[in-house]
């Protein structure tokens, strides 16, 4: 099958197919004598497990790794669960991440009054690289100045 039913196949793109092949994660593909790719149906299957992989935030390396492993029928599921277990780690570490960032986030938008008044803690914070604290916008006491105001372009330029 072509590059284009291969990626249909393996829910990988075509481009994400080339880009695979020339890092060496997945072996090159037969030509055919008109030159475009021929891939089998081990081909389909090995996109597929990248895919999955992919799914799961695994990096490219590691899903080389798991390819390597994959292919090696004395491998030891011991190392398999321990990359597995790694990755969850990882994985709740970014959860973390991010729920402390939309913790900080709803803080801001909470603070925020959302009148047409200019003040705004969202604006505020990040202007200043700090957290403003959760209270209203009223009882923030220092403002950092505004940036000065951007010319606007004209037309015709």
């Amino acid at each position: 099958m072509n590059i284009g039913q291969a990626a249909e196949a393996s829910g990988v793109s075509a481009k994400m197919i080339r880009h695979y092949e020339s890092i060496g994660l997945v072996p090159r593909a037969d030509r055919q004598d008109s030159g475009y790719r021929d891939y089998g149906p081990e081909d389909v299957h090995r996109l597929g497990f990248v895919r999955r992989a992919r799914d799961l935030g695994f990096s490219l390396e590691r899903i080389r790794v798991l390819l390597g492993l994959w292919g090696d029928p004395g491998r030891s599921s011991a190392e398999v669960k321990a990359l597995a277990l790694t990755h969850i780690k990882e994985l709740e570490g970014k959860a973390r991440h991010l729920q402390e960032m939309a913790d900080v986030l709803r803080g801001l938008a909470l603070a925020c009054d959302g009148d047409g008044r200019p003040d705004c803690p969202i604006i505020a914070s990040l202007g200043t690289a700090t957290n403003v604290p959760v209270c209203h916008s009223s009882s923030v006491t220092t403002k950092p100045d505004p940036p000065a105001p951007r010319k606007k372009a004209r037309a015709g330029r």
